[in-house]
């Protein structure tokens, strides 16, 4: 929208310490805690990523700059969801660990009792309201997020139910196998939020809130418009107190302005350094990382030129990546390989190549519009050469840039003919079959190609029924080499993240699904 290093913290007395409980029952959480440390493996922690272990006072708040404001009033089920859990909000029953795999969180353990049911068992927790994080109100939570519409993109081609199962268990069924359904259960847009955030009964109009209903160590107190947020710290976290009192976030949209920020102090970090920008910081406050982010041209394949197959090849054909990567990224970034770069460790050597591409046409002035966002600067700039390019092939090319919440409604809505956006493929489910389903199939909920094709999604739902790592990998590949073969999409660089850090600061979280920033460890 970066590699961790990883560290296993042990949580002591203090960790786990409650406002509102007796001292036998700040003891049963302390061993509880105890018995799970390595479900903290899933946090990214980095160094000095511990919790809070003094019984001193708490630490300053952190100041912190973002690249997105919320777009839909920090509804957990769009894009919002990702700034949830980048400032430590929102949690779901897993999380990812360093590999990509599934980690605990809000369930502590869980088994699959046959192909299309799970059992997840719940760890002791509370919502920020200060309610039990209880079966009924998981199993809830996640009904909730199976109406919402459009679908959570982690939902994308997927049925599924939940039902309490005892006093702390959770069965999941899904309509057809799903082998990664914890996997699937770590994306930011099913976090598990109480029922107070749905509204009386449940049944709050609209998306839920995530203010004060969360279960992150750290709450949501205050939300000026798109403008800022202010988060304390919830001091009866599960996972232990958090070593920062709070968070101020600040939402600036404009690249040179974070970079400014954390220049002159102003912010403890900022994330998405420009990276015409990076040359300007200290060194010692410049912390790049690598993501499995992919910035891409989408081509409206229902509406306009690129309906037709050998217009949107012609624009393939013009399309020099390498240009890009040296001329805008400076270095940081790859040239467009596909669908999933090389920070998807596996995906070169199992790489297919695509079949029937259509034959590239002239494109005879044919008149496009093109348009990105500019919370990611380098987009713009990208968005300029990419003009270039096909103003150079023969396409009458109109460009328009707008910030990304002004803008997603009506690519979704297919009022574009082309888009450059930048898509971290393995940030909904972390398995590498979910971005091609919500993406680039006819229901999928994430479709700025606005591609239906028969041969696309027969290959993506053999890929999501396809069990075993490895020939999981294989029919992704293979999908994404049907998808590739419609020229819907064109890749353009796999991008590296940069941030701007402060000296001062510990424990900022870079992970390469971009789910994480700020934790329990992070402190200055």
């Amino acid at each position: 929208m970066d590699h961790p290093v990883e560290r296993r913290v042990p949580l002591d007395a203090y960790a786990v310490q409650v406002r509102h409980q007796s001292i036998k029952s700040r003891r049963l959480r302390f061993l509880t805690a105890l018995a799970l440390v390595p479900c903290l493996a899933g946090c990214f922690v980095s160094p000095g990523g511990e919790s809070s272990s003094e019984g001193g006072s708490s630490g300053p708040r952190l100041r912190v700059a973002l690249a997105f404001p919320p777009a839909e009033n920090f509804s957990p089920y769009g894009a919002d969801a990702t700034l949830l859990s980048r400032l430590g909000v929102t949690e779901g029953l897993t999380a990812l660990d360093a590999n990509g795999a599934a980690a605990p969180a809000l369930a502590r353990s869980w088994r699959r009792e046959d192909d299309r049911t799970w059992r997840f068992t719940l760890r002791e927790a509370t919502f920020q309201d200060g309610t039990d994080v209880t079966p009924a109100a998981v199993a809830s939570a996640l009904t909730h997020a199976t109406k919402a519409r459009p679908a959570p993109t982690a939902l994308a081609g997927v049925t599924l139910s939940a039902e309490p199962d005892g006093d702390n268990g959770v069965r999941v069924t899904t309509a057809a196998p799903d082998p990664v359904l914890p996997m699937r259960l770590a994306g930011p847009s099913l976090a598990i939020l109480s029922p107070k955030a749905y509204g009386k009964k449940g049944k709050r109009p609209g998306a839920p809130t995530p203010v004060g209903t969360a279960t992150g160590p750290f709450e949501i107190t205050k939300v000026n418009g798109g403008g800022s947020a202010t988060l304390d710290r919830y001091d009866d976290y599960w996972g232990g107190l958090a070593h920062a009192s709070g968070i101020d976030a600040r939402f600036v949209k404009d690249g040179t302005a974070r970079a400014n920020a954390v220049r002159t102090g102003d912010v403890d970090m900022a994330e998405a350094i420009p990276v015409a920008q990076a040359a300007t910081l200290d060194k010692a406050t410049l912390e790049e990382a690598g993501t499995t982010r992919t910035t891409s041209l989408q081509l409206n394949t229902r509406t306009g030129p690129f309906k037709d197959p050998e217009l949107r090849a012609a624009a393939r054909s013009a399309i020099d990546s390498s240009a890009l990567v040296k001329g805008v990224f400076e270095g940081y970034a790859d040239p467009g390989a596909g669908i999933f770069g090389p920070a998807v460790t596996w995906a070169e050597s199992k790489r297919v190549k695509p079949t029937g591409r259509a034959k590239a046409a002239r494109p005879e002035g044919a008149s496009i519009t093109l348009t990105t966002y500019d919370n990611r600067p380098e987009l713009p700039e990208v968005a300029q050469v990419v003009q270039q390019q096909l103003q150079k092939a023969g396409f009458t090319v109109k460009l328009e840039v707008r910030e990304y919440s002004r803008l997603e409604g009506d690519a979704l809505a297919g009022k574009f003919d082309a888009f450059i956006g930048a898509r971290n493929s393995l940030l909904d489910t972390g398995d590498p079959v979910g971005v091609l389903g919500s993406d680039y199939t006819c229901d999928g909920g994430y479709n700025l190609a606005r591609l239906c094709d028969k041969k696309v999604d027969r290959a993506v739902a053999e890929a999501v029924g396809t069990d075993g790592t490895g020939e999981r990998q294989d029919a992704a590949m293979a999908a994404e080499a049907a998808i590739l073969g419609t020229d819907a999409v064109v890749p353009l660089a796999h991008q590296r993240i940069i941030a701007g850090v402060s000296t001062e600061v510990r424990g900022v979280l870079l992970d390469p699904y971009e789910r994480a920033l700020v934790g329990t460890g992070t402190r200055r």
